[in-house]
């Protein structure tokens, strides 16, 4: 979602940098897939990595990499999300909150930002784990969270980039624009438009999600730059080629499956969240 002047001799480093991202994407996003509709196990080991590499770029962040909660976190993390797929997610969220509760403790320097990155692990960690439950419905629910964050991503990418003009909030992301968010905003429309037209969802629902989840996804984003800025962090790391660290990656989507799970939660319960969010 970004677009700014760029100075003479830089254009080879961007087109670099976009086929990194481009390599990258069309590695992870069929790897993802694949996985996510295996589900089970396979779903688990994705998760399970993805939030202890959240939680591990999120200390190296604050500068607290270093302390022995890093061990215990990834160990909370790991037992939450075997205890979501035992079906015990009430015993995950318990196990979640004792793992901030330990984080808090051994975790000496910045102790506050470190339990909050454990909690923001452990929040993606949950709702990727209950969203995607063990059926079908889980499945598509995720399916439709990942469209419209990488719709909004993409879109906003490209039409910030191509349209310029105000910016989005440049104190805490200078390179984000109005013109991207909108664009983004409007590739979510589409996708919601188009999962009714295969039959996934009624029109209102399906707009009224695509729309609020993008809308989170650029808030995630926003607050992960935030945090960058605060702490004077260009990347969270340097782990996927073009994009950054996960945190980079995934900001958008953590901020966008924890709303999907609660509205899912709001309508169903803890066993059937993928359902609350595709029955209407």
């Amino acid at each position: 979602m970004a677009s700014q002047q760029v100075p003479s001799g830089a254009g080879g480093s961007n087109a670099r940098n976009l086929a990194l991202r481009l390599a990258a994407a069309a590695v992870l996003i069929p790897v993802t897939l694949v996985l996510a509709w295996w589900g089970g196990w396979w779903w688990l080991v994705l998760v399970a990595l993805a939030a202890i590499g959240l939680f591990v770029e999120w200390l190296m962040m604050v500068g607290s990499q270093r302390e022995p909660g890093v061990v215990a976190g990834g160990a909370a993390l790991v037992i939450a999300a075997v205890s979501v797929l035992c079906g015990r997610p009430e015993a995950a969220i318990g196990l979640c909150a004792a793992g901030a509760a330990v984080v808090a403790i051994l975790c000496s320097v910045r102790r506050a930002w470190s339990t909050l990155g454990f909690l923001y692990a452990a929040a993606a960690l949950l709702a990727s784990m209950l969203v995607r439950g063990s059926d079908v419905a889980g499945f598509q629910a995720l399916i439709f969270v990942f469209l419209i964050v990488w719709v909004t991503d993409t879109l906003g990418y490209f039409v910030g980039r191509s349209v310029g003009g105000p910016k989005l909030w440049p104190r805490v992301s200078p390179n984000k624009t109005w013109a991207g968010a909108l664009g983004g905003f409007g590739g979510s429309l589409v996708v919601a438009i188009v999962s009714t037209v295969l039959g996934y969802l009624p029109l209102l629902p399906a707009l009224l999600l695509g729309a609020g989840l993008s809308v989170m996804s650029q808030l995630g984003d926003l607050f992960e730059s935030a945090v960058k800025r605060r702490f004077g962090v260009k990347d969270s790391s340097q782990l996927i080629p073009g994009h950054g660290g996960l945190l980079d990656r995934l900001d958008g989507y953590v901020a966008a499956i924890v709303a999907a799970a609660l509205i899912g939660f709001l309508r169903g319960d803890l066993d059937g969240i993928g359902r609350g969010l595709m029955v209407w």
